[in-house]
Parts: C-alpha cells; structure tokens; sequence
C-alpha cells in the first residue's frame, strides 16, 4: 500500500518535484526567486503571483499533506511562515497578509505533490484577485524587485 503522505514526483524531473527542482537546481537564488533556506524548509517567490511580494514556505522534501511533516520540518515551517509575514509587511507596507494552503486538487492547489504555503501581501482596496474572473495579472512590482524587497527584508 503507498503513504498518503508521499509526495508523486512531477514529470521530467528527474523523480523530483517542480519545487525540489528549483531549490536544487544549482542556480543562483535571483533566478530561481528562492528568497531565503533553512535546515528543513525554503521561502520561494511565486512566478505567477495574485499581487506583488506574493511568496510561498515549503519544506525542502517533497510531502503532500501536513501529517507528512517531520516534527523539525513543521516547526521550520511554521517559523518560516511567521518570518515570511515580517518580511512581506515590512518590503510592502501592508494592510494585511492572507496566509493559507491549498492541500490536495479538490481544494485547489496547483502543485498537490508538495505542500506549500501561501504568504499572500493585502492592502485595503487592492483588486489583486482579478485573475480569478479576468484571467488578467495586475503587478505594479517587477518579480526582481519583489524578490530584492523581500530578501533585504527577512528576519534575521
């Protein structure tokens, strides 16, 4: 019987996940908008965002649900998270920040093989969900320059 758990690596990467293969493919972190790494998780800039700053924290292994998480890997996650919120507020002057996963296809997540979280930057008035009826990006901010705001910007 398979774990539940586990995550089904993506095709044509080698066995690995699409997330596993940017974080470990070698480049440097401005071209793969890796924003920050840690002992068992990474902070990733999201190249199709709902706004600018939008950011993802995922554990560095390839795990489909949250029970598939080490103890280390839930709390760097967690860790992460809170120091991916301090920095999207202090690069962007929010208003708010939605933080959220999307476990599994029926709950809308894009890549359901590895677990990621949503660390999305809100302010009153923005209009950055218009994707969702217009199937249109609004960003006022370049992907480098959310990525150079957001990496001067980590805790720590």
């Amino acid at each position: 019987m398979s774990d539940p758990d586990a995550a089904t690596p993506a095709d044509g990467q080698d066995g690995r996940t699409l997330f596993e293969a940017i974080e470990q493919s070698g480049l440097d972190d401005a071209e793969t908008y890796v924003i920050h790494r840690g002992a068992t998780c990474f902070a990733l800039l999201n190249a199709y965002p709902y706004t600018s700053g939008h950011l993802m924290v995922l554990p560095r292994r390839a795990v489909a649900t949250l029970n598939g998480l080490t103890d280390e890997e839930h709390d760097g996650l967690w860790v992460m998270v809170r120091d991916a919120v301090a920095a999207v507020e202090s690069a962007f002057s929010t208003g708010g920040v939605n933080v959220g996963l999307n476990l599994g296809p029926a709950a809308g997540a894009g890549v359901p093989d590895h677990l990621h979280v949503h660390v999305v930057p809100r302010w009153v008035g923005d209009t950055n969900f218009t994707t969702a009826t217009a199937n249109l990006r609004v960003l006022p901010i370049a992907l480098d320059e959310s990525w150079r705001r957001l990496r001067d910007a980590w805790p720590g």
